[in-house]
């Protein structure tokens, strides 16, 4: 859980607040808040009130994109920080076409896994 830059801001076109995503998902605010300490989402702290948000992106209907936390993961363990993470996943591929995280939210996680496994080598 981290402060974000204007860069990393400019590139997630919408957030939630935690919240939100518990009402979203029919779940308490701590069960949402478990799931970022997990690293199964990313929350940082944004906005003039300084609250903790999570990209909109991440959370489809009311469960967790498929595949976020898998891909989470293999950039954790490939060292990258929160920021990156959300960095890559924002980013344009045009390989892919689209961002990663557009990915994930269209059921082509593995094709995003596979680019997040090959920044390792």
């Amino acid at each position: 859980m981290t402060e974000i830059d204007a860069k990393i801001d400019a590139l997630v076109p919408a957030w939630l607040y935690l919240p939100d995503i518990a009402e979203m998902m029919d779940v308490e605010v701590t069960r949402v808040r478990q799931l970022v300490k997990e690293g199964q989402l990313i929350a940082v702290r944004r906005g003039a009130n300084n609250a903790l948000q999570v990209p909109a992106a991440f959370i489809q209907g009311d469960k967790v994109v498929k595949g976020l936390a898998g891909t989470l993961t293999l950039l954790k363990d490939d060292g990258f920080t929160d920021e990156e993470m959300l960095e890559w996943l924002f980013t344009p591929d045009p390989t892919l076409p689209g961002t990663p995280a557009q990915a994930l939210g269209e059921n082509r996680g593995t094709e995003v896994k596979r680019r997040a496994q090959a920044l390792a080598v």
